[in-house]
């Protein structure tokens, strides 16, 4: 589900933001071997670096993976309203331990050449922050159409999942520092574990922002080789028997401890515990979730499928599911007796899965790139050409 806009670069220009270098300065005079003038040949290079060049292929995996999570996603949010059926409970709390963290482990890892620069700034203003805006008033605005009594749009306070692009980008502007510190995971832990032993309040939904930093800065510091022990043959089975574990380990667990947990969100007071013992099951939390994600990327397909190029689209379906199902929630679908059985919840899982592939497709994105990709040139100064005066 994330995204990582890349600013194109090269000797003469960087199209991805329409900044070119100026004009070398060369004599008029003809070159004394091949009888072409230095403006003849200057000309023919900048032709030749202008040149359509041939895209880095995509590494399918990464694209499955993104895929795959975002049908967790839609899942997990799917299977709320049916917690009372013991089969959706125990995956609930399995999805919801990992599913995040895993979005914002490849989130980091794509984070990773993020800078202050002017293309990669603007790129998260447009694809971060329009978003946020955008959708925090739609989603208000659809909550208050649905039955509401008052209308309530706050910037300062994420509405349901849209959260996720404010901490993305606080996450951001924070890159260049944890690539600058010794021990960026290790300092990003302590500040997540210090910020659940009193309540900072509920502005940017700071404690998830802050919580859940330490899988950012894990994936700012993955490189490619990491990824590749993952895709060996033997790291399959292991996977697979890692999830199942933790599947396991959810069902056990799901009747003993708080649901509350698994949201991120929840100093230790508010969860009834002590700074000690919130401590201790934090930090179980962060081991348990990396082993998830890490067991998940060792089980995602290595080569392409239909569903590859979906992956690229996974913030549209992760914005958009939210309006499937919160309708569900204000229509009163989530009362069906039918829906409250095993069959019911094995139907509503795989609703999600369509419904989450849907808003992956080339119709929805072509159709709401104007609110998750808007090009916005008129809002920017132009941009300044390297050595250009001011």
């Amino acid at each position: 589900m994330t995204y990582s806009p890349r600013l194109a670069t090269g000797p003469a220009t960087a199209t991805g933001a329409g900044l070119a270098e100026p004009a070398a300065e060369h004599p008029a005079a003809e070159h004394p071997v091949d009888g072409r003038s230095a403006g003849e040949r200057f000309a023919e290079e900048q032709a030749a670096e202008r040149a359509p060049r041939a895209r880095k292929q995509r590494d399918p995996f990464f694209d499955n993976a993104k895929y795959l999570a975002i049908l967790l996603v839609v899942a997990g949010h799917s299977l709320e309203g049916l917690l009372n059926v013991p089969l959706a409970k125990g995956l609930y709390i399995f999805i919801y331990m990992f599913h995040m963290p895993l979005f914002i482990v490849t989130t980091g890892y794509f984070s990773r050449n993020w800078t202050f620069s002017a293309g990669k700034a603007r790129k998260l203003i447009t694809n971060v922050g329009v978003p946020y805006v955008v959708f925090e008033f739609a989603y208000s605005i659809y909550d208050w159409l649905a039955g509401r009594n008052e209308l309530e749009i706050s910037l300062l306070n994420p509405y349901y999942l849209t959260w996720f692009l404010c901490a993305l980008f606080l996450w951001r502007l924070s890159t260049p520092v944890w690539q600058q510190i010794r021990w960026p995971l290790a300092v990003s832990l302590a500040f997540a574990l210090l910020s659940y032993m009193s309540y900072l309040g509920g502005t940017f939904d700071i404690h998830r922002v802050i919580g859940l930093l330490p899988f950012y800065v894990l994936g700012l510091n993955l490189k490619p080789e990491h990824f590749e022990l993952v895709k060996k043959p033997i790291a399959r089975p292991i996977g697979w028997c890692v999830l199942a574990a933790g599947l396991g380990c959810s069902y056990l667990a799901m009747n003993h401890m708080s649901r509350a947990w698994v949201y991120w969100k929840h100093p230790h007071a508010m969860l009834g515990v002590g700074n000690f013992a919130g401590t201790v099951m934090r930090l179980g939390m962060f081991v348990s979730a990396t082993l998830l994600v890490v067991a998940f990327l060792c089980v995602v397909p290595r080569r392409r499928y239909w569903f590859t190029g979906l992956g690229a689209a996974t913030l549209y379906a992760y914005l958009l599911h939210g309006f499937v199902t919160r309708l569900l929630n204000f229509t009163g679908w989530w009362g069906s007796d039918w829906m409250h059985t095993p069959q019911g919840v094995l139907a509503v899982l795989a609703g999600a899965v369509v419904v989450g592939t849907l808003l992956c497709s080339k119709p929805v994105v072509r159709g709401m790139s104007w609110a998750l990709e808007p090009k916005m040139t008129w809002v920017f100064t132009p941009l300044r050409r390297p050595g250009a005066r001011r």
